[in-house]
């Protein structure tokens, strides 16, 4: 498919996660969802840009069998593009809010494109425990991808309509991406900030966060920028928010 003429945004369908029990206590950190059941979608999102694509998560793998009935895969990622006649090997660039296996999972298929990530955040990805882990099958082939790496905010284009913006604390390397569109306006992709409309209202977080003091920074510089920019705040596991978007293959513009 040849490049956009405008900055577009759509939203595929990387899956869907059902926690109860323990797994939704783990949600919060302070207990609020502890016996409830949470159904969140794992979607991924292209950018499509003049001067290329940019993949920002990849949903979970299709082949993983160690997740369980509580982890669904969407459609094939590959399929998916093909609908709007663009193949992996198409996208420029790609870029994970974080390695975690829901945002990671089809990583593998952008090995050509260069992968923009923190230089800790891919650390981890690739520490002796990740490679004991099923997860190398899933991305993997990224280790020797062309990659950027950023320990700042990251003006993808240089034009300041896709920037990666630094949001450590669920990992070190964590981050969320602002789109700014000509019609829907800025646009906000929250990776792991937040997981439901209530984490960002009462600022709860996971139980398995690795900094929490660096996610409410996080949080608090988020909120700012949202703030400045008017942004529309899409959280990424919100059922609401991904349910506000338009069905693909249509997307915002």
């Amino acid at each position: 498919m040849a490049p956009s003429d405008e900055i577009r945004l759509f939203a595929l369908d990387g899956g869907r996660i059902l926690a109860t029990g323990a797994d939704a206590a783990e949600m919060s950190d302070d207990g609020a969802y502890a016996g409830r059941t949470l159904e969140m979608p794992v979607p991924c999102f292209l950018v499509r840009h003049p001067l290329g694509d940019l993949m920002w998560d990849t949903g979970m793998s299709q082949t993983r069998t160690d997740l369980g009935a509580w982890a669904t895969p969407g459609p094939s990622l590959v399929d998916q593009l093909a609908t709007i006649r663009l193949a992996p090997g198409d996208i420029r660039f790609l870029s994970v809010s974080h390695g975690h296996w829901d945002h990671s999972g089809n990583g593998g298929l952008f090995f050509g494109s260069t992968w923009i990530v923190n230089p800790v955040e891919r650390e981890i990805m690739f520490d002796d425990e990740a490679r004991a882990t099923p997860a190398m099958d899933d991305y993997g082939a990224l280790e020797t991808a062309e990659t950027r790496l950023i320990t700042d905010d990251h003006d993808v284009f240089g034009d300041g309509s896709i920037v990666i913006i630094q949001a450590p604390g669920h990992t070190p390397g964590h981050t969320v991406l602002l789109v700014r569109l000509a019609e829907a306006g800025p646009i906000l992709l929250s990776g792991d900030l937040w997981h439901l409309a209530e984490s960002r209202t009462h600022r709860r977080q996971p139980t398995f966060n690795t900094d929490r003091a660096q996610t409410l920074a996080s949080m608090d510089r988020v909120e700012a920028l949202v703030a400045e920019t008017g942004a529309r705040v899409i959280i990424q596991h919100s059922p609401a928010d991904q349910a506000s978007l338009p069905r693909f293959p249509a997307s915002l513009r």
